[in-house]
């Protein structure tokens, strides 16, 4: 007969985002138990608010499937000894399986025989399985744990019940002093604990007491909720997704209300505005059909409609306080020009190791000029770069940014054109930070673009230069994603990138300019350009390419290049001849990059017509082959697979006479050389 079961972890209330991935995995680890201990069931229903993480099975079997299996023990010659007694191993065999010597049967198995047990298992009841699931939440992990009472434990918030019930019956459990049963807690202030008669009884029961356990309705009604108050003023409402998930998990009963703020608040830039209702206080900000901001905002408070007026006058108060705050510090700050701001980093430290702020701008200033002049900016752009660079931390220090940390780059942005520099300028300062995450949004312009990948190379190769390099998952500085945004940006741009070149030339540029300030870059030069390639090969990887295309086309310096070979080798990954063209040209780099030999090759030392007849083919090859992988060198690479196959047939490579091999070897480096365009081809696998 089939059941429900439900269990219930019942805590103070958690931070908000942790609600959904603690839940989401709660129902993984369940589901995985269930399955490695046999217990059938049917669907697995997750619930959630702040105060507890719940899911309920269905269609529960009332015990374990009974399972049947021969198990195979040693070899007969090992299970008994000559005079047919049983020897330890046997004994020990079938005393680890809970049977006796008795029970052993030999089978044949590929001419050898050897000790059998035909092992029967009764399935456990589905509550002695279900007990189990106590270790389950114990096992669940979180992003920050405490301790609570006289207790060692640590989990996300201390737990207060527990309900285990398989459809009336309580499933025996205890954490610490908490022993489960079928009590769960309605809303903190507008319901009551309620005793469970059955499982099935859950979301129903707490309804009633002012709880919608479904993460989903309890979504739904706000957003139904929003769009009635929207309706009714004739706004426009922007139900920004993760703001409505964190306010979904901040309540257990939703009742949306709007409130109001003076008007004349909204001549604070509206970032300010924004980050101060969104960020700051939960709310969602309203516009008007033409796109303005309007001066009011839409919140969710955790309980019912008693009272509201009250709470929109506190919510109105608070939010004034944030606002006025904003004001005076928006018109204090333009009190001084962006050249007093700027000379205030020289007392500000980037870090203790590397410097101040003032000499990472001065350093991001001579790269982003190296950058220009190598991706040929324009005048006029290279200017706005340069203008940019000299300015673009200056909002660290002002007021606005120290009280609204989040609004750094956006503010300067603001400061920027109120204080009448170019659009190109105001632009860049604004995007400086861009991408903020592994798919955040990237910088619009090109100047902003160099600018953002100036600071993050600058980043990069202070920080590896006073050995702070990230190791295992401990990046503290974000290095790995300040890379890898240099990666997406290339990648958009399809500038040329190639680090292991770039590296020495800024330290050079960097050092006429007198601005290493006692660094040492070429310390772990080596090991960034290795971590960049992790990078490289990361996006890759995120392209849904072959895992040995990204493995061969990552090891390309260049970025651009890299990304252009991985797109070439997977569209020809699948041609009938890509097999036989990727061993030949692997053939000829496994030589050429194991005994490299450069200079000119002489046809004067060919002995046979097929040394000619590649010599003359890669010739050929050289006259239109371009600096970066195309359509155009793949298929003239395509084109050598007959002459390199030919040659190898009929020639020694490591001929007796030393200057007929060391010929040979010159003519596979040379030809190598254009192979390695394409990245690693011996990383392909080709069968």
């Amino acid at each position: 007969m089939m059941a429900t079961y439900l269990i219930e972890i019942g805590l103070e209330d958690m931070p908000a985002h942790v609600v959904t991935p603690s839940l989401t995995q709660f129902a993984t680890k369940t589901a995985a138990y269930l399955t490695e201990h046999h217990l059938d069931h049917g669907a697995i229903t997750a619930y959630a608010t702040p105060r507890r993480l719940a899911l309920s099975i269905a269609d529960v079997a009332a015990k374990q499937a009974d399972t049947e299996e021969w198990v195979k023990g040693p070899a007969k010659k090992n299970a008994q000894d000559a005079d047919g007694n049983w020897t330890k191993a046997a004994i020990g065999f079938a005393r680890g399986q809970g049977m006796t010597p008795d029970d052993i049967e030999f089978r044949a198995l590929k001419g050898v025989e050897y000790v059998y047990l035909h092992k029967q298992t009764s399935g456990q009841a589905a509550a002695t399985v279900l007990s189990g699931l106590i270790d389950v939440v114990k096992g669940l992990t979180f992003p920050t744990r405490m301790k609570w009472g006289d207790f060692n434990f640590e989990y996300i918030r201390p737990i207060h019940w527990l309900v285990s019930l398989l459809d009336t019956e309580i499933v025996p459990m205890q954490l610490l002093d908490v022993t489960a049963g079928r009590r769960t807690q309605g809303h903190r202030f507008l319901g009551q604990a309620v005793d469970l008669a059955k499982a099935d009884d859950y979301a129903a029961a707490l309804l009633a007491q002012s709880v919608i356990v479904d993460p989903a309705a309890r979504k739904q009604r706000i957003r139904e909720q929003i769009a009635e108050i929207a309706e009714t003023h004739d706004w426009v409402i922007d139900l920004d997704p993760d703001l409505l998930e964190e306010v979904t998990n901040l309540v257990e009963w939703p009742t949306a209300f709007a409130g109001s703020f003076d008007a004349k608040y909204l001549d604070i830039p509206e970032a300010v505005l924004i980050t101060s209702m969104k960020d700051n206080q939960r709310y969602f900000y309203v516009r008007n059909h033409q796109g303005a901001l309007v001066n009011a905002f839409i919140g969710v408070r955790n309980g019912n409609s008693a009272y509201l007026g009250n709470v929109v006058a506190g919510n109105e108060k608070v939010l004034t306080a944030r606002l006025e705050d904003a004001a005076f510090f928006y018109t204090e700050d333009q009190k001084l020009t962006l050249a007093e701001w700027v000379a205030k980093l020289d007392h500000v430290s980037f870090h203790d190791k590397i410097g101040s702020m003032a000499e990472k701008m001065q350093r991001v200033t001579t790269i982003a000029g190296l950058l220009a002049d190598h991706v040929g900016l324009a005048a006029t752009e290279r200017a706005d770069l340069l203008r940019a660079a000299s300015l673009y931390k200056f909002d660290l220090v002002t007021n606005m940014v120290g009280e609204f940390a989040e609004l750094q780059g956006t503010m300067g942005g603001v400061y920027a054109k109120l204080a009448g520099e170019t659009a190109g300028v105001v632009t860049a300062i604004a995007e400086q930070y861009r991408p903020i995450s592994a798919d955040g949004e990237l910088p619009t312009t090109p100047v902003a673009t160099l600018l953002a990948i100036a600071d993050k190379l600058d980043s990069l190769m202070t920080f590896f230069a006073v050995d702070l390099l990230p190791s295992g998952s401990n990046d503290p500085y974000a290095l790995r994603r300040q890379a890898y945004g240099i990666v997406r940006m290339i990648a958009a741009a399809g500038w040329s990138f190639d680090l292991a070149q770039l590296q020495p030339q800024v330290a050079e540029a960097l050092a006429a300019a007198k601005q290493t300030f006692g660094l040492d870059f070429a310390a772990h030069a080596g090991d960034l350009t290795a971590f960049m390639q992790d990078r490289v090969a990361q996006y890759l990887s995120g392209e849904h390419l072959r895992h040995d295309v990204v493995a061969a086309a990552s090891a390309v310096g260049d970025i651009a290049a890299s990304i252009k070979a991985a797109e070439l080798l997977q569209a020809h990954a699948e041609d009938a001849d890509f097999k036989a063209t990727m061993e030949a040209l692997g053939r000829v780099v496994r030589i050429a990059d194991k005994t490299p030999v450069t200079g000119l090759v002489s046809p004067a030392l060919f002995d046979n017509d097929s040394e000619a007849a590649l010599h003359d083919a890669v010739q050929s090859v050289q006259a239109v082959f371009t600096p970066a992988p195309s359509e155009a060198n793949y298929q003239a690479l395509r084109g050598l697979t007959a002459p390199i196959t030919t040659y190898f047939e009929a020639t020694m490579i490591m001929a007796e006479d030393r200057a007929q091999r060391q010929n040979r070897l010159a003519q596979l480096t040379q030809l190598a050389k254009l192979i390695h365009q394409f990245g690693d081809v011996t990383a392909l696998i080709v069968k």
